[in-house]
């Protein structure tokens, strides 16, 4: 009698923690989704792992326009169906609010890609697009690079907000830079040509910007109404330009950090292979950042022993100087324990600029070139 059999699936949650105006379009859910699908496929091809991963998948309206309590629920929902590990939450103010649940208890890890290192601990790994500290660092250095020596900053009302420009203040201090005025706006699109007229009254020769993104709507049509038309530098709220036309007309004039790099040659293998299965060749960061997430579940499903959340947790810690396909060539993917972020090496933030094409944009510098 034999005993083969089919094993379960290894569950593996993924965490909506906002809803966007009108879902995901079907390329975009294709650019999330496949890569997910494609490392595991090819893990189990590889023999890493004997059974199917299973994604179970949670939405929830977190913060800014929701409810933190949403998001820890919808955690608690994953954990009750079986998921040993949980990608997501991933905007700031909900990680860390969530953060101190997760490790009192539920004890199942989870990947965030959050940029706030308060998130970090026992259970939370972080893959942060962006992070912020690193981000203020990088804006400074291009304002000084294009010699501006006064600046201004719209801040965002929020823990993402206050935590970015609590750090630019010192990277351009750092540098020589005066923050020569800052002013508040709203998380969500809301009107904000008043601040925009006092930041262009302070005499800035460059405006940054500080926080998730959605605050952004309407600065430049303000900026248009002024004639004012300065350099102006973003975090990774710039890659929230690729979900909506709105959010990309917002981006446009500005010069933002992602982490897509062309001359990764991880990133564009793995580009052809997803040229090969779907036809299209969606050259910005969602497909590689969720390669190398998708990367480091495989591993540690793989390496965990036993196959259970502690067992998934501990794997983490063990996952050393992967290729990355996010971030300039030689970025890497490794943990350790009391090491929660995965992304190594400088450059696995570039700055890029929008073109007026939905999508297209070209990279501007490498963090830490000169």
């Amino acid at each position: 009698m034999s005993y083969e059999s089919d094993a379960q699936p290894i569950k593996l949650g993924v965490l909506f923690d906002f809803l966007l105006p009108g879902g995901f379009s079907d390329e975009m859910w294709a650019d999330f989704r496949v890569p997910f699908d494609m490392v595991f496929e090819e893990g189990r091809e590889q023999g890493l792992v004997d059974r199917p991963v299973e994604l179970v998948f949670k939405h929830v309206e977190g913060l800014p326009k929701g409810t933190v309590k949403a998001v820890v629920d919808g955690y608690g929902e994953l954990v009750d169906q079986g998921c040993l590990a949980v990608f997501g939450p991933n905007i700031g103010d909900n990680a860390v609010a969530a953060k101190e649940v997760i490790e009192r208890r539920f004890h199942v890890p989870s990947i965030s890609v959050t940029g706030s290192d308060d998130w970090l601990g026992e259970w939370t790994f972080a893959m942060p697009q962006g992070s912020h500290t690193d981000e203020p660092i990088f804006w400074a250095e291009l304002a000084a690079k294009g010699g501006h020596t006064e600046v201004a900053a719209l801040v965002e009302e929020s823990l993402v907000g206050d935590a970015y420009v609590r750090n630019l203040r010192k990277a351009c201090a750092a540098l020589g830079i005066r923050v020569v005025a800052e002013e508040w706006i709203p998380q969500t699109a809301r009107d904000v040509t008043a601040q925009v007229r006092r930041v262009h009254e302070s005499g800035a020769t460059a405006l940054m910007h500080c926080g998730f993104g959605f605050g952004l709507v309407f600065v430049n049509p303000a900026l248009e109404a002024l004639g004012w038309d300065p350099p102006r530098y973003m975090g990774t709220a710039w890659q929230n330009g690729v979900l909506t036309d709105v959010m990309w007309k917002a981006c446009l004039g500005w010069v933002g950090l992602d982490q897509f790099d062309e001359g990764n040659q991880v990133g564009r293998r793995f580009l052809d292979r997803f040229e090969k299965r779907t036809g299209r060749r969606p050259e910005y960061f969602l497909p590689l950042v969720n390669h190398d997430i998708a990367t480091l579940f495989l591993r540690a499903f793989a390496d965990a022993h036993p196959l259970s959340p502690q067992g998934v947790k501990e794997a983490l810690e063990r996952v050393k100087m992967l290729p990355a396909a996010s971030g300039s060539p030689g970025t890497r993917l490794s943990f350790g324990k009391w090491t929660r972020r995965g992304w190594m090496g400088a450059g696995y933030l570039v700055a890029r600029a929008a073109e007026e094409e939905f999508g297209r944009s070209h990279r501007v510098a490498r963090f830490g070139e000169d």
